[in-house]
């Protein structure tokens, strides 16, 4: 029954019919484009490499990545860290780094960790930064502590504008 009406809708008027087929086209075609150009920005990032690599292998491309963004850089090591992965410094200003390459959303254990390392490393801010993202907690946590959180889509953007960066030096 629902089908006949439906029919019957469509073909007494050509001009809804017509209106309808572009309007699913269009989306379907809109829905393409938007994927493609994620794919593109995917492959272009190298994120698919970073989520192979080790953890530690990940903190030494992130100290490359973010010598190449004009900060001083220190890996810190593999343990005994007190939390921290990386300490950046530029101007006068200290920031530690908490390094996650997980294939889940980051908890707030990360947070915890990189917020009680701010005072032994007496640093000026703190950041975790994955390859994934972030789970609720871990957010509402970071914004009560003063944590930058560096996610998926952020770390992407930042490897672009690096591989930019490079193109227009070479």
């Amino acid at each position: 029954m629902g089908w006949d009406l439906l029919w019957s809708i469509l073909t007494a008027n050509p001009l809804l019919t017509w209106g309808l087929v572009v309007f699913f086209s269009g989306s379907l075609i809109l829905v393409f484009i938007v994927n493609t150009i994620k794919e593109r920005k995917l492959r272009k990032s190298g994120i698919r490499e970073i989520d192979k690599i080790s953890g530690r292998t990940f903190e030494a491309y992130l100290q490359a990545l973010l010598k190449a963004s004009g900060y001083n850089v220190k890996l810190t090591p593999a343990s005994g860290d007190y939390g921290a992965d990386l300490v950046l410094s530029s101007k006068g200003w200290k920031i530690i780094v908490q390094v996650k390459r997980y294939k889940k959303n980051v908890g707030v254990k990360a947070v915890q960790e990189i917020a009680s390392a701010k005072s032994h490393y007496k640093a000026d801010e703190c950041w975790v930064i994955t390859n994934s993202f972030f789970t609720e907690q871990a957010k509402r946590l970071a914004v009560s502590n003063h944590v930058k959180l560096i996610d998926r889509r952020q770390l992407m953007n930042w490897i672009i504008k690096n591989n930019k960066g490079e193109e227009k030096s070479s």
